[in-house]
């Protein structure tokens, strides 16, 4: 009996050494989650979208919709960054509601996203960002004084490390996890994520040092990214923050695209602490 002892050990060890290498080899695929392909000139114009291009610092050429405001001249111009799965018509809904209300979105699909080249990371998705600001920033009826950063979940994670780097007229985040570590630990409990993870998105680091007015919106029963987390990044803010919870809902509900109570709570932090002339959401 006792010789078997170690026999059974060496099989448990080389099980757990598999499991990490195999996490380790394919974390990307479990963190980027593209889906649905490019989106047709249909799609765009049932948007009442602009298709656009954005050049990256490494040579990619990135697809991405532009939505003008419905007003006329635009109260100020949302650059929002999707989480980690689908691709830009899937936020066609919260782009029409936040353009009757006076606002320009840009709705980007990161690389490897929406029939858009290059393979997604941490590091991409951060040039990626770096170019839909400076694409924005160059139009000329867009106010690059007057551009918001809207991070969803993932997106989170690349709306705070931009809002570091260029403050934004303000950073609003969905569902933002404290660490992409965090969250994986919440899911993988088993798992050594501190250690494994190549991507980090520290979003709580990040909103500390990000002086601008936040607002952080998170649902009720969020089974992905739990409220907890997402209060922990309101509460890091270094400048004026203001937390909001939506009711009832879950990580991928419509509520959390764009439901009344998140696009209240975006309008009235974007007149009331950016001092942006929104008008309220219908």
């Amino acid at each position: 009996m006792m010789s078997r002892v170690p026999a059974a050990a060496l099989v448990v060890l080389g099980a757990a050494v598999a499991v990490l290498a195999l996490a380790w080899v394919f974390q990307r695929q479990l963190i980027y989650l593209p889906s649905g392909g490019a989106p047709s000139a249909e799609d765009a114009s049932a948007a009442g979208a602009e298709e656009v291009a954005l050049a990256t610092e490494d040579g990619l050429e990135l697809r991405a919709w532009f939505v003008p405001a419905a007003t006329g001249e635009a109260a100020g111009t949302v650059v929002v960054f999707p989480g980690n799965a689908g691709n830009r018509a899937a936020r066609a809904p919260l782009a029409r509601a936040l353009s009757r209300t006076g606002l320009s979105v840009l709705l980007v699909d990161y690389r490897g996203y929406g029939g858009n080249p290059g393979n997604p990371s941490e590091a991409g998705l951060l040039a990626d960002g770096r170019a839909a600001v400076a694409y924005v920033s160059g139009r000329p009826d867009v106010d690059p004084d007057r551009v918001v950063l809207l991070g969803e979940s993932l997106g989170a994670g690349v709306a705070s490390a931009l809002a570091v780097e260029h403050p934004p007229r303000a950073l609003v985040l969905r569902s933002p996890f404290t660490s992409l570590a965090d969250a994986a630990g919440v899911h993988y409990p088993f798992l050594p994520a501190g250690l494994l993870l190549r991507d980090r998105y520290r979003v709580e680091e990040q909103v500390a040092r990000y002086p601008g007015p936040v607002l952080v919106v998170a649902g009720e029963h969020d089974t992905i990214v739990p409220p907890a987390q997402s209060r922990r990044v309101a509460e890091a803010a270094a400048g004026l923050s203001r937390f909001t919870i939506v009711p009832g809902a879950d990580h991928n509900d419509a509520a959390l695209l764009d439901g009344d109570v998140l696009l209240e709570a975006i309008t009235a932090f974007l007149r009331d602490a950016a001092g942006l002339p929104v008008a309220p959401s219908a």
